[in-house]
């Protein structure tokens, strides 16, 4: 990804979860699932947090898991839809990831439950986050991958190739896990940590995987998309070859969710450093017992 790579319609995503704020309660399973793996990660950390954000908080569900935990204190939820963090509890803001309202040093912690995979500028949002953070304050957050539903891109793909003899995005792209520990060093975040895990959702049909999609807010939003709807043919082709080339033997489908775990924190002098160039007082050989 570049600085100034422009991917998704900003005002789509926007409006994409707007509409979805009022029922999402009935499609969060895959915010449930990552919020309790995440959780996990921040209890790992032997610190409290005296003022945090829930960056990307969709309608604050994040918070009773914080709470639960004992380690946050005050906690601010922002989201990109006004639908959406008009839901959640405690102090809350309406805002855009790309342009944080905040000054510089306001919080010990920044979480991020399954947001930021729909920013264009993501090394520029980072460096808002590190930022935002105060000295030795952590970053934690959770991403979808660029394997994320790999089975529907593929059969629609196929499908539109076949029917329509071209090809346009149908579904997101994500961030590949490769680059994300480039782009936390270059945000600035000290002690950098990537870690990535696939989650496998098995439904009973496509259709079924494509109503959740919409009911989570997380439909088709890149600035390419077809602004008209797909065939029907070309959806139905699509639909069987999902079947044909994933399904499986009880006739379900399943559809791959890769998470990435980004954690960073925000220089201080306490933090341990990386030593200079040529300043080791040991031989590589003699640690390996080499002569």
């Amino acid at each position: 990804m570049t600085d100034s790579m422009m991917v998704f319609d900003r005002r789509a995503v926007r409006a994409h979860r707007d509409r979805a704020a009022a029922t999402i309660a009935r499609y969060d399973f895959l915010l449930q699932e990552v919020a309790g793996r995440l959780i996990e990660r921040l209890e790992d950390v032997k610190r409290d947090f005296s003022v945090a954000l829930d960056l990307g908080c969709h309608t604050g569900g994040l918070r009773p898991a914080l709470r639960a935990t004992g380690k946050v204190g005050s906690l601010v939820s922002c989201d990109f839809s006004p639908a959406m963090v008009s839901r959640a509890a405690g102090p809350r803001v309406a805002a855009d990831e790309e342009a944080l309202p905040f000054k510089g040093g306001s919080f010990d912690l920044v979480i991020s439950l399954l947001s930021l995979h729909w920013v264009n500028d993501l090394p520029g949002t980072l460096l808002q986050i590190r930022s935002a953070l105060k000295p030795d304050g952590l970053f934690l957050g959770a991403m979808l991958g660029g394997q994320t539903l790999k089975e529907l891109r593929h059969a629609l793909a196929e499908a539109e190739i076949a029917g329509e003899g071209g090809l346009s995005p149908r579904v997101s792209p994500f961030a590949d896990v490769r680059d994300a520990g480039d782009l936390l060093q270059r945000a600035g975040f000290a002690l950098p940590v990537i870690d990535a895990e696939i989650l496998t959702v098995v439904y009973p049909d496509p259709l079924k995987l494509m109503s959740d999609l919409r009911g989570m807010g997380e439909t088709n939003a890149t600035i390419e998309r077809r602004k008209s709807f797909t065939r029907r043919a070309t959806l139905l082709d699509g639909l069987a070859r999902y079947r044909n080339a994933f399904g499986n033997e009880d006739g379900t489908v399943p559809a791959t969710f890769q998470v990435v775990y980004l954690s960073g924190w925000s220089p201080h002098e306490s933090q341990p450093k990386p030593l200079r160039r040529g300043s080791a007082r040991n031989r590589l050989a003699d640690a390996l017992g080499n002569s």
